[in-house]
């Protein structure tokens, strides 16, 4: 056996005994070994293996498989600009602290900067994108313990985020038929494996019911924000991607209600990331208020103290109030984000998934009706871009048993419309994309860039029409 398969069987192998169940791969003539070994351990159904031919939609691919399984995925890469195409979706990873596991196939170091082809510099690609950097070669000895340990350590690593492996490969890049090796290939690592465990609940100490208070859940909020609220008797202000939008305490149109009763508000406490609501901005930067954050883990938080059961009822009458203020308008008005925002919305059941694009789509669902049981929403609020959304809609509907829907604008669709293009051999997700076209950026409206004063220059720089046909985009 030549040093690149035996080093692209171990990678795979220890990516699998470290809980990896799906991986994608990019074709490429340097990442050879790792295709053949992938191959293998799909034929053999130890994971299974996602081929495409973008390497920024598969690193979103790969993105979204992540979110929804909560285990690590790699995407597998060639040299070059291959792998820095990775880096959109490794940038998501690192700020949705998703264990996205970058994999890049590179040139052996005698190969590199003296003009060989395909080769740029991938040491530390990523910068301070990832948790951890590894390279590894078929040069380090004992050669299966030290492979081992750095796949594993990477994986450890992968638990609050991106990591990436750098590889580096000497030709012969194809199996050469004998499988024989120096060493054992199943070795144990040079340390011991590290137990990973990601969903350990824990307690939490009371929060005391006196001030008044609000809960803002953000995204991907761990720490059990509704179930405080409730205890609590306080209004539960919860974006859609939270995981906590759902039960009698959640405020369904709370960014209209913050401003008014902002001046009573004395304490908010906070899950996740909140960063959909600029009302909710501001309240977090007040001075006068109390803020307090939830640890960023899985725990019950409970309450303790006397609960104001008029606070939470003046919150919830508002809402009320304010939900059939917006049902009127609509009803007034033809489709627009916000009714096909709610209509997709009451579509999804709590078995369901929906993928929203971070653009008008998840502002459109945080004015939609709170869920009885909420179904699992992700969105891209890490960095908060529009590009891969199609693929991590994609990747997360592969990776999650119930119905899978997809709500995003026609920006977000076109910016990602190689997340279609999946072979016929590769399997394919059971997900409705839902796409709101109004030819355009319609989000800048809302912002300073669509004042009057800007109406010249605004269609062509900030509404940027295009004009495509998006059914013929989809048969084709």
């Amino acid at each position: 056996m030549n040093p690149s398969t035996a080093l692209a069987t171990v990678v795979v192998d220890e990516l699998i005994r470290s809980g990896v169940t799906e991986a994608v791969l990019c074709p490429g003539s340097r990442n050879a070994p790792l295709s053949f070994a992938l191959h293998e351990a799909d034929r053999l159904g130890r994971l299974r293996l996602h081929v495409r031919i973008d390497e920024r939609t598969a690193g979103f691919l790969a993105l979204g498989l992540a979110k929804a399984s909560r285990r690590p995925v790699p995407v597998v890469t060639t040299s070059g600009t291959a792998a820095v195409n990775l880096h959109p979706a490794v940038v998501e990873a690192e700020y949705s602290r998703v264990g996205l596991v970058a994999i890049t196939a590179d040139r052996p170091e005698e190969l590199r900067g003296v003009g060989a082809n395909q080769t740029i510099d991938q040491v530390d690609l990523f910068g301070g994108s990832v948790r951890e950097f590894r390279e590894l070669s078929g040069d380090e000895l004992p050669t299966v313990p030290n492979w081992r340990t750095a796949v594993d350590r990477a994986l450890t690593w992968a638990q609050w985020g991106p990591v990436h492996l750098n590889i580096a490969f000497r030709e012969p890049l194809v199996p050469d038929g004998d499988p024989s090796w120096s060493e054992p290939l199943d070795a144990e690592p040079v340390e011991p494996r590290i137990e990973r465990n990601l969903d350990t609940a824990e307690g939490y100490a009371p929060v005391d019911t006196g001030p008044r208070t609000v809960v803002v859940a953000g995204d991907q909020a761990l720490a059990d924000a509704r179930g405080l609220a409730e205890q609590g008797g306080w209004p539960l202000l919860a974006e859609p991607s939270s995981g906590h939008r759902a039960g009698p305490n959640a405020i369904g149109a709370y960014r209209l209600l913050v401003d008014p009763f902002g001046e009573e508000i004395e304490r908010v406490v906070v899950a996740g990331r909140p960063t959909l609501s600029r009302p909710v901005t501001r309240l977090l930067s007040r001075a006068d208020v109390e803020l307090r954050r939830l640890p960023d883990k899985r725990r019950h938080i409970g309450s303790r103290g006397t609960v104001d059961q008029s606070w939470l009822a003046r919150w919830q009458d508002a809402d009320r109030r304010a939900r059939s203020a917006v049902d009127a308008v609509l009803a007034d008005e033809p489709p627009c984000g916000l009714s096909v925002a709610r209509t997709v919305a009451t579509a999804v059941p709590s078995a369901g998934l929906l993928v929203a694009g971070s653009s008008s789509s998840i502002r459109d669902l945080d004015l939609a009706d709170p869920w009885d049981d909420a179904p699992l929403v992700l969105s891209n609020r890490g960095a908060s871009g529009i590009d891969g959304t199609v693929s991590t809609a994609v990747g997360a509907a592969l990776a999650h048993p119930g119905p899978a829907h997809a709500l995003m604008g026609d920006l977000t669709f076109l910016h990602d419309n190689t997340g279609l293009v999946i072979g016929p051999a590769e399997p394919r997700p059971n997900v409705t994309v839902v796409v709101v076209n109004d030819d355009g950026g319609g989000l800048f409206t809302q912002l300073e860039q669509g004042d009057p004063r800007y109406a010249d220059e605004f269609e062509r720089l900030f509404g940027t029409p295009h004009g495509v046909d998006l059914a013929a985009l989809c048969s084709a």
